[in-house]
């Protein structure tokens, strides 16, 4: 073992590739974070709705900044932790690159499109766009090995370490992905995971809570005197229960309360500059706390030293976890269950639908040029289907409605 705990079995990479030849000698996750920075599909995640949708407003965050907000945030706490920092930046960078246009919305309708190749999932695309689809190096035979990043970056981006099976929704590789999800699990234990993928995924409930939650304020979709209401409170509660966190009532009413007795928590937003520095402010302060109880119990538990790959596991209180589902439900209930949303959702995921079958139908000229090669080489219908998907999944919002109106209005 390295002295930072990374082997040279975390470091390996899935084809070999030499150093590059001229410039400053950089560690292997520096060159893997850039690899993710700089790919054209991290660049797309502009474009991708995150809760309020792309163009709506110059405010609302999209999936790109989304994913940079989160890397921040894993950054701070996995190297509170002793993990490497630019893993982690990586992974969180990364965790977000497969999720098609329209968000969780999208992702439902192709996975009724996908149906006959297995279906959908984001997390499963993203390992799919990181191990094959933004192409970066190719495999001796010719073939994409994608960004061909370290093992343990790969280990740290993939939340669901399981491919799909009966009773569970989320998933992380499909099922012709698994080689490379084999490779890249090499040595660890069934389905736990790694630290780092707990960071990001940690990271990630705290950013997108948070920040969705200031997003509905801004738009004025979200009071903030929902959470003093009782009415309005047992709504958010009810919600965090069935859709967040399954603990007692009482466990999430008590979480609400705390949040909503916090100093930096508003008792409105007008607009005005002292409101936007006092949602700033709450934002500031709501991270700070969803990250730094999970960094305290986890060195409680752990005592001194860097946790690293399988060293431990991150460890958040359930009370910290109530708070954050009272946070999601907030932005869920507020923002994305208005009846407009709901209208909006509806005609996006027909138009999706519609977009992809019209794809089928008329490919491989339909197909971007990167992707008519795996469609010739397809060996039968499901996987001619899942270079469909693989295209559709690719595009933004915006050029999703534009393929949409060329192809099927």
């Amino acid at each position: 073992m390295d002295p930072d705990g990374y082997d040279t079995h975390s470091r390996e990479r899935w084809v070999p590739d030499p150093p590059k030849s001229g410039g400053t000698a950089r560690g292997e996750f520096v060159r893997d974070r850039a690899r993710v920075l700089h790919s054209a599909a991290l660049r797309r995640l502009a474009a991708k709705t995150q809760v309020v949708g792309v163009g709506q407003s110059d405010f609302p965050r999209t999936r790109l900044t989304h994913s940079l907000e989160c890397a921040q945030i894993g950054r701070e706490l996995g190297s509170a932790l002793g993990a490497d920092a630019d893993l982690v930046d990586a992974a969180c960078l990364a965790h977000d690159l497969g999720h098609p246009p329209f968000g969780h919305n999208g992702e439902a309708a192709l996975d009724t499109f996908a149906s006959r190749c297995g279906g959908f999932e984001g997390n499963a695309q993203s390992l799919r766009v990181l191990t094959r689809l933004e192409t970066k190096v190719l495999t001796p035979d010719g073939t994409s090995a994608g960004l061909n990043l370290t093992r343990a970056v790969l280990d740290a981006a993939t939340k669901y370490p399981w491919a799909k099976r009966e009773g569970t929704p989320k998933y992380g590789a499909y099922a012709d992905d698994a080689p490379v999800f084999a490779w890249l699990r090499d040595g660890a234990a069934d389905d736990r995971r790694c630290i780092e993928a707990q960071v990001m995924d940690w990271a990630d409930d705290v950013a997108y809570s948070v920040h969705d939650l200031e997003d509905g304020v801004h738009a004025g979709h979200v009071p903030l005197s929902a959470l003093t209401s009782a009415a309005e409170r047992a709504e958010v509660v009810n919600l965090a229960r069935t859709s967040y966190l399954d603990v007692p009532a009482d466990a999430l009413e008590a979480a609400a309360l705390r949040l909503v007795e916090l100093p930096a928590w508003p008792t409105g937003f007008d607009g005005s500059l002292a409101a936007l520095a006092a949602l700033k402010r709450m934002t500031s302060e709501l991270i700070a706390r969803l990250s730094g109880a999970a960094v305290q119990a986890s060195s409680e538990r752990h005592g001194p030293g860097a946790l690293c790959r399988y060293a431990g596991d991150l460890v958040v209180p359930v009370e910290t976890r109530a708070e954050c589902a009272i946070l999601k439900a907030m932005a869920d209930l507020f923002v994305m269950r208005r009846d407009e949303q709901r209208r909006d959702q509806a005609r996006q995921r027909e138009q999706l639908v519609a977009l992809a079958d019209a794809i089928l139908a008329g490919a491989p000229q339909t197909l971007e040029p990167w992707l008519r090669d795996a469609w010739v080489i397809a060996p039968d219908d499901a996987a001619r289907v899942r270079v469909v998907v693989d295209q559709v999944a690719s595009l933004t919002d915006t050029s999703a409605l534009l393929w949409h109106d060329r192809l099927v209005a």
